[in-house]
């Protein structure tokens, strides 16, 4: 073990060291899965969650204490709160947040699909890589380098762009071999903490709201149709809810997302009716209905084109369940912290 994670280890509070989440998340089984890392010895650890809760769950007991947790939200809606702020963490959106005392309060809504990748960051590793920055970086990771930080923080929510959404779905198959892995994660946990935590230049600002307003429009486009996937609005309604002409927003969103509104809506649909058809609750029938397929031979055609396999055999057929399986980080098994 190099003298860096030998510190990084001796250095860890008393409270993180001998923490671990996996008792959180016995009830979602195999819906919480630890990538890649080792928050102790590496100063980073990934993790991919998918599940669905009937009650409401206690998330803040997941926050381990001590560290940084940037969350990328995909699907599912949640409330965080430190002593100052309550926000709301909406599906396409990304926050961070320091534990320490006192602890955060934090819960994700029940029967919601929650899917969403979290990226533990250890002051060490942060400092380590940041201090040299530390001036232009957001308050709140500034006083985690800094180590000034006392109490615990929560930020307030963005909207994912392209690039976020792309990195979240690379970090599901990682492409490099199994001895190349820790390098290419490190190099992700530095990418995503350099297009998360640092505050833009004063030259910036202007486009920087920019960015944000066309975020934030393609996050409540893509609300409005995950709403209705059997009944979606016209381009024309859409631009009238979001407040921007058909065109305009047309195009806004495929710069925003990477999709044109009809491939997300189509993506939308496949995923959601996939999620019923693992709830075992509706048969291929009563998916496409449900999720705005009027044919049952075009909704076949697209779920195979997705998902490798026809609806009927989903996912007990589906080619490695579409997901490669990185092996975890060094020193670590599934249930460590």
């Amino acid at each position: 073990m190099s003298k860096h994670r030998s510190a990084t280890t001796a250095q860890a509070p008393p409270a993180a060291a001998s923490f671990t989440e996996a008792p959180t998340w016995e009830a979602v089984g195999a819906g919480w899965r630890p990538l890649f890392g080792n928050f102790r010895a590496l100063g980073f650890s990934f993790e991919w969650h998918d599940f669905t809760v009937a009650e409401e769950m206690d998330w803040s007991r997941s926050f381990r204490p001590g560290s940084l947790e940037l969350c990328l939200n995909l699907e599912g809606h949640a409330i965080l709160a430190d002593r100052q702020q309550t926000v709301e963490l909406r599906p396409r959106a990304s926050v961070f947040y320091f534990q320490s005392k006192p602890s955060l309060a934090a819960s994700r809504r029940a029967g919601d699909h929650h899917r969403f990748l979290t990226v533990e960051y250890s002051p060490e590793f942060l400092e380590q890589h940041l201090q040299a920055q530390a001036r232009h970086l957001h308050p709140c990771v500034q006083t985690v380098v800094e180590r000034s930080g006392r109490r615990s923080v929560v930020t307030e929510p963005a909207p994912m762009g392209t690039a976020l959404l792309n990195l979240m779905e690379s970090l599901q198959r990682c492409p490099v071999f199994k001895a190349a892995q820790e390098t290419w994660f490190r190099c992700k946990a530095l990418e995503l903490a350099a297009q998360s935590f640092f505050c833009p230049p004063e030259g910036e600002l202007f486009c920087t709201r920019q960015q944000r307003a066309a975020c934030e429009r393609a996050a409540r486009v893509r609300e409005i149709l995950c709403a209705r996937l059997a009944d979606p609005p016209a381009l024309e309604e859409l631009g009238r809810l979001v407040g921007c002409s058909p065109f305009y927003l047309s195009r806004q969103f495929s710069e925003t997302t990477g999709l044109t509104i009809q491939q997300f809506l189509r993506q939308a649909r496949l995923e959601r009716a996939a999620h019923l058809l693992r709830a075992g609750k509706h048969n291929v029938t009563e998916t496409a209905l449900e999720v705005g397929y009027n044919s049952l031979s075009h909704f076949t055609v697209a779920f195979r084109e997705m998902f490798g396999c026809c609806p009927g055999l989903y996912p007990l057929k589906t080619p490695t369940q579409r997901q490669v399986q990185p092996a975890p980080g060094p020193t670590e098994s599934r249930g460590a912290g």
